[in-house]
């Protein structure tokens, strides 16, 4: 993937498939009804691109659970604005630079962008796009799992909030997901025991095989959450990454060592809910008798660390201490169909659609 192509320079107006918010979707899972594909014509005429902006081709955009927030026409939980109705929604994405007017950009460029258009071609402003080394060796869906989103939250949880000591007990759930696979491996190079949550067999034993978990289990299968806890956290837990809330968060609460810490990246079983009927916490007031920090973050508030990130993870990617993983589907068109998949315990590993090549 990756390299030259793109158009050809005669040509000036191509037809470009995207994705765009027919209807907003307050609560539970979204269909087709709320999410469509269309198509739209694109000039890429140079002269029909403003100044400082550029016309980019999509190659690989990164399907992740916190669109769901985006479209549900609330702003009571937010960390990302509402997108707005008949307009396309964006991603985390890779493309290809096929015209540019911005002296930073060459056409041929590959390039990262965290708002990227899910759209085969796109007119964007500059902000927030970098430029991917050619020379790095570094294949380009790593980019959208270990040094992307994923990979810099599970960091950010992992080295920077929880930053536990060697021979910690930490826990971590939806542990074959996009971050917490990075989460647990980066826990081990800590030298942490570490324990991860799941939803199937077949992905407790990618946790410990792959990714070098101690220890996993099947949330669907052991549904008592606290005797679970107990059978593999006798000590106690001192970290807990939490990417679900819910009933799990309240069972960990019920066995959190004194001084623990919880850094939360994401509640994905809350997000098909709506505010007034998700679960509550009975035992909150046991983060104050053990001295408990529990903390969200936006990976957004970190972008200071990035650079120490990028390096320290590209670092341990080639050492192969860190592993990635990923489901790569084909087709803009699949888009949709992927997105619903990540609130059912199907995916392993990052997901990602390749639109072009």
């Amino acid at each position: 993937m990756g390299g030259g192509g793109g158009v050809a320079a005669a040509t000036t107006v191509v037809e470009s498939r995207e994705w765009y918010l027919a209807a907003i979707a307050p609560e539970n899972l979204p269909t087709s009804d709320h999410l469509k594909l269309r198509t739209v014509t694109v000039s890429l005429d140079y002269e029909s691109i403003p100044d400082e902006q550029m016309a980019l081709q999509l190659l690989l955009i990164s399907v992740d659970p916190y669109l769901r927030s985006r479209i549900t026409g609330r702003n009571d939980d937010l960390y990302l604005a509402q997108l707005p109705i008949n307009k396309v929604i964006t991603g985390y994405g890779i493309g290809r630079v096929v015209r540019s007017k911005n002296n930073n950009f060459s056409e041929g460029d590959i390039v990262v962008h965290p708002f990227f258009p899910i759209a085969e071609y796109c007119i964007t402003p500059s902000d927030f796009v970098r430029k991917i080394d050619p020379t790095a060796d570094i294949s380009l869906p790593d980019y959208l799992s270990c040094l992307g989103v994923p990979g810099f939250t599970a960091w950010v949880g992992i080295k920077v909030i929880g930053n536990p000591d060697p021979g910690s007990n930490v826990f971590i759930s939806a542990a074959a997901g996009g971050v917490g696979m990075f989460a647990g491996q980066l826990a081990k190079l800590k030298g942490c025991r570490v324990v991860g949550s799941t939803g199937s067999d077949e992905k407790v034993q990618v946790l410990k095989d792959e990714f070098g978990y101690d220890e996993a289990f099947n949330y669907h299968k052991e549904t008592d959450f606290d005797a679970i806890l107990t059978k593999y956290f006798p000590d106690g837990i001192d970290l807990y990454l939490d990417n679900v809330g819910g009933k799990m968060l309240e069972a960990v609460l019920n066995h959190v060592n004194k001084g623990a810490r919880i850094p939360i990246s994401g509640m994905i079983s809350q997000y098909n809910t709506n505010p007034a009927e998700r679960e509550g916490l009975k035992n909150l007031l046991n983060i104050v008798g053990k001295e408990v920090k529990m903390e969200g973050f936006l990976c957004g508030s970190f972008l200071n660390r990035f650079g120490e990130f990028s390096q320290q993870m590209e670092k341990y990617m080639k050492e192969g201490k860190i592993k990635p993983k990923h489901k790569i589907d084909q087709g803009i068109e699949s888009f949709f169909e992927n997105f619903v998949s990540l609130f059912s315990s199907s995916n392993v590993g990052k997901v990602i659609i390749q639109v072009a090549s």
